[in-house]
């Protein structure tokens, strides 16, 4: 969270960002047009949010589901939601405060949308574990 909180700074603003952004892709592409320079750099800043808001949610999920929830895996991913949205709402919030930065709904929208996709894959992920029966030939007595 710290780390989120940090990159809502003047720090992480578009304005700094594409210093770095801008002259890696035209050293990768050379002949990158200015409108898809512009495409491709609003892409990677929104993938971040996506990303960021996907490790903090299954970190949360983790700690939910193990701990406070005890296996309550529908329970621990609305409170992941909740969560992860109200903060989400709140580092937006933050931003309306920073001059190089903007508030945007759409962003908090986006941020749900990766904890969303990372709670819906860890999910299926811990769900397809396989536990071995007693009737299953090669199942081992506990």
């Amino acid at each position: 969270m710290a780390i989120i909180f940090a990159g809502s700074t003047d720090l992480m603003s578009a304005e700094h960002t594409s210093r770095i952004i801008v002259p890696l892709l035209r050293w990768f592409f050379p002949t990158i047009s200015p409108i898809t320079l512009v495409r491709v750099e609003f892409f990677l800043r929104k993938a971040a949010h996506v990303s960021e808001y996907a490790v903090l949610a299954v970190l949360f999920y983790r700690a939910f589901v193990h701990t406070v929830f005890q296996s309550r895996r529908a329970l621990s991913a609305g409170i992941v939601l909740l969560s992860c949205g109200a903060y989400a709402t709140s580092d937006e919030f933050h931003q309306s405060f920073v001059p190089s930065r903007t508030a945007s709904l759409r962003d908090v929208m986006i941020d749900v949308c990766g904890a969303a996709l990372a709670v819906l894959l860890y999910w299926s992920i811990a769900t397809r574990r396989v536990i071995p029966s007693r009737s299953h030939p090669n199942a081992h007595p506990a």
